[in-house]
């Protein structure tokens, strides 16, 4: 892991003693003020370390360490200042989050413990940074691969959900986009929950009981008391738990919440759920808008505006011109592809739906089935290239 230094004086002299001091012992550059340090930073960081002067003309450490704080929140922050009071250690911790606080003339034998000290401190924050990336890449990948196991239809909504989000977020301006897109493709995480007979219920349109209703009704709180427990979801979570609230505040959960209160990304993800099923039932743009907008009090009006000025192409993905067909064996299925029409069993129960991309697991499930002998076959497959303008894949897939 690379650890570089940088020091901060305006005393050129200073900074050539510690080029002779410590050349050997680290790897490390000096800058001459603050705007050459901003400079440095963005010319050859990230730095591990960032050591400064308080008392520098122009900028001073405090301010320079604000900048740092912004611009590479990462480093860790050490002042060192021949001003001893303790306002200037107080405002030194408090708005430039400094690691640490040292007086000039520093020793060596004071300056290298406290120059260790931080390198395995950034150390340190790297190292849980990649667990914590890691373990929410693979947490999100292992619930999306369970809900497609178990509900791949919902999976299948989740992905084209996530996709348009993705380009709704850049268009906006909303961040952080990997917390919307993920909110977004788990956002029907709850159905895992439901038993298979409830599952097919909905699949299929059939009438639901009372206590039937309830439990569908109740999914975005399951999905998000599922959420709630992952490191750095808690966002996610509560974005999934307000997808279905109104702007004004009724529909679930009930709680007092309504207007800008409720998240974001969950009022950006109730419009484009919303749109997506109108669309899957074929009401096409204009008429989609109409409908949406007769809903008085349901979505936010500045975010439904903004949902249609972003595109006018329908969110559920459309074939492609004519191209060239060929029939596909199931081993010839790829991962990430995506299927244009249902693939159905024999009996006609729909296994995986139109729009649905093609994971591993899915790709497992699929074997197994046609192992059984339950799957249609021969499947003919069409392979076309999709615009990737809403973040599709291109490589896509038509089994009939």
């Amino acid at each position: 892991m690379l650890k570089k230094i940088l020091f901060v004086d305006d005393d050129a002299s200073l900074l050539a003693a510690l080029q002779r001091s410590y050349r050997t012992q680290y790897e490390f550059d000096t800058a001459m003020g603050g705007e050459e340090a901003l400079e440095r930073i963005k010319a050859s960081g990230p730095y591990a370390l960032v050591v400064a002067d308080m008392n520098m003309a122009g900028m001073n450490g405090i301010q320079l360490l604000e900048r740092i704080m912004i611009l590479a929140p990462e480093t860790v922050r050490v002042m060192l200042t021949g001003n001893s009071d303790q306002q200037t250690a107080v405002n030194a911790v408090n708005r430039g989050s400094v690691y640490r606080f040292l007086n000039k003339p520093c020793p060596p034998d004071v300056l290298v413990p406290v120059l260790e000290s931080a390198l395995k401190q950034y150390e340190l924050q790297q190292m849980e940074k990649e667990l914590l990336e890691g373990t929410l890449t693979g947490s999100v990948k292992l619930m999306s691969e369970v809900l497609g196991m178990v509900a791949p239809e919902a999976l299948g909504r989740g992905q084209r959900l996530r996709d348009a989000m993705r380009q709704f977020a850049i268009f906006i301006g909303a961040t952080p986009t990997w917390e919307l897109e993920v909110a977004a493709l788990l956002s029907s995480i709850g159905y895992a929950s439901l038993p298979a007979g409830l599952l097919a219920k909905i699949g299929s349109g059939a009438d639901r009981t009372v206590e039937e209703e309830k439990l569908v009704r109740n999914l975005p709180q399951v999905g998000h008391d599922l959420l709630i427990e992952i490191p750095r979801l808690k966002g996610v979570a509560n974005i999934v738990l307000f997808q279905n609230k109104a702007f004004d505040g009724s529909d679930y959960p009930a709680v007092r919440c309504a207007g800008e209160q409720i998240p974001i990304g969950a009022r950006m993800l109730r419009i484009l759920g919303d749109r997506l099923t109108l669309e899957s039932e074929g009401v096409v743009r204009r008429r989609a808008l109409d409908t949406m907008l007769a809903r008085k009090g349901v979505y936010d009006p500045r975010l439904l505006e903004q949902c249609f000025l972003w595109t006018e192409r329908p969110l559920i993905q459309q074939r492609a011109s004519v191209s060239p067909v060929r029939t596909v064996n199931l081993r010839d299925l790829k991962p990430n592809q995506t299927v244009a029409v249902d693939i159905k069993l024999i009996d006609g129960t729909v296994l995986i739906g139109a729009g649905h991309r093609l994971s591993p697991m899915i790709l497992r499930r699929l074997r197994n089935h046609e192992a059984l002998g339950e799957l249609l076959q021969p499947a003919a497959a069409q392979i076309f290239q999709q615009d990737d303008n809403h973040g599709l894949m291109k490589d896509s897939l038509t089994v009939v």
